[in-house]
């Protein structure tokens, strides 16, 4: 069973409070979290993209607080979205790598903790934090024998409803694809999507909504709009029912197979094929983003909803996704492979129209959710990440402790100026000065023996602590 007992006595208090009236001491805002799957820094106008067209991300950016130097917790997918939920890093729990582990249960997660606050909770899009079927063959993992171990669905992790994929889906018409390709298109990479009524065979996944129930409808067109048309009427309810929420809301664009119709690859009809299907595809992504916060507005909720947006790594190699100025790509610990676009907007409390390159990561979003809340984290274990929340009201200067990070043999640690980095296991390192060079091109660790030595020092320390966890040594007996 979850640890739940502190966290149901603290909300136990907090509904008491409610019902005798007494104002609470911090807000208790709407919070969504969105995150993009494999979306470059580079891929969004408000990092300076001319080429793909993002108004809508802009326009909340501008309105918010843009963080530039914002990482993912791993240099792919589950591993960072492993870290959104628990403020963790993933390989505490033992999430390497994508389509790997599982949520555990002995895991305190962000919805958990909210929900016994009163907040309601849902998930939709990609999960992909264990399968969501025993019964059913299911993208990469579900339903086979040798993966039933990893069976964990979000209402099992502190969500009330949720509507999600086990993974990666086509971006457009999500469960299915062409009986036949044209030149240029590939089932890995993607394709233009089809007319009506052309042959088409079955993508072999399925979105999930409940313990072995499928989504049999409203499946069709583009997949940011089949997952908004969920994420809306669960934020009505919540409204109605005039209670807190808290949604995370993860895309599966601009990930492969990318997908775009021709209203939206028409954006782009001067370039080539490819780069139409994969700008298109944002494109589409980003008018959902407008149609929320529209909706936000018209339940006149804007300024007291705070929304958070991310990627969950850098762009896949080999599509027009970029990483700008950085070096490296997805699966590179390197700027390029874990710098992604980020920003946040709470117009209530935020001042708008700022930048921060304070070094921050996806499991900042725990703790900082808690400090805006007043709330403790119910346990002694280790947290990776620590609380913006100074930052975000203009106070906090400076991170506190490093951010360490590890993807298979390659491994680094990231403070307020230098990152160290190996990618052997530690047999060799690299220093560099991210605030003087953070394209990464000039390795200094020669010149600064000093400074190198203090962060292999602490690098070994966390390691340490994170292989206690991974052999479960945080977990109550």
């Amino acid at each position: 069973m979850k640890i739940r007992s502190l966290i149901t006595l603290s909300g136990a208090l907090i509904l008491l409070l409610n019902i005798i009236g007494c104002q609470q001491i911090r807000p208790r805002p709407n919070i969504i979290l969105v995150m993009t799957d494999d979306q470059g820094w580079f891929d969004a106008g408000f990092n300076g993209n001319e080429l793909i067209k993002t108004p809508n991300l802009d326009k909340l950016a501008s309105e918010g607080i843009v963080l530039d130097r914002f990482y993912s917790a791993s240099a792919v997918c589950s591993p960072t979205r492993a870290s959104v939920i628990t403020g963790r890093n993933p390989l505490r729990m033992d999430i390497p790598y994508a389509n790997a582990g599982h949520m555990k249960d002995q895991e305190i997660t962000l919805p958990e903790i909210l929900k016994d606050q009163g907040y309601n909770t849902g998930h939709f899009g990609k999960w992909h934090l264990g399968i969501l079927t025993r019964l059913t063959l299911d993208a990469n993992r579900g339903g086979s024998e040798q993966n039933l171990e990893h069976y964990s669905i979000p209402t099992m992790n502190g969500y009330d409803e949720y509507f999600c994929t086990e993974s990666k889906v086509p971006t457009f018409d999500p469960m299915v694809y062409p009986a036949s390709m044209e030149e240029g298109e590939s089932k890995k990479y993607g394709w233009k999507a089809r007319e009506e009524n052309e042959p088409v065979e079955q993508y072999g996944t399925a979105y999930w909504t409940g313990i072995e129930e499928k989504e049999t409808s409203n499946l069709n067109g583009d997949d940011s709009r089949v997952i908004m048309d969920r994420a809306i009427p669960f934020i009505e309810t919540a409204v109605n029912e005039a209670h807190p929420f808290f949604a995370t809301i993860w895309f599966h664009t601009p990930h492969l197979p990318v997908v775009s119709d021709r209203e939206h690859r028409n954006h782009y009809s001067t370039m080539e094929m490819q780069q139409q299907i994969y700008y298109g595809a944002i494109t589409a992504m980003d008018e959902q983003i407008g149609r929320l916060w529209t909706r936000l507005e018209e339940l006149g909720i804007q300024d007291e909803t705070m929304i958070w947006f991310c990627s969950d790594n850098g762009p896949e190699n080999n599509t027009p996704g970029s990483a700008g100025i950085f070096r490296g790509r997805k699966r590179s610990l390197y700027e390029g492979g874990v710098r992604v676009p980020a920003f946040v907007v709470w117009k209530d409390q935020l001042e708008e129209g700022r930048r921060s390159d304070f070094p921050s990561v996806t499991s900042d979003y725990l703790p900082t959710i808690l400090d805006i809340l007043d709330v403790d984290y119910p346990d002694d274990r280790p947290i990776d990440g620590e609380s913006l929340w100074g930052l975000l009201k203009g106070k906090k200067k400076e991170r506190e402790e490093a951010i360490g990070f590890i993807y298979k043999d390659r491994i680094s640690w990231v403070d307020n100026q230098y990152k160290l980095i190996s990618l052997d296991s530690g047999e060799t390192y690299e220093l560099y000065d991210l605030v003087n060079d953070p394209v990464e091109k000039v390795n200094i660790i020669q010149n600064e023996p000093e400074i190198a030595a203090r962060m292999k020092t602490e690098l070994s320390a966390w390691k340490n602590s994170v292989e206690n966890s991974k052999n479960e040594m945080d977990y109550p007996k």
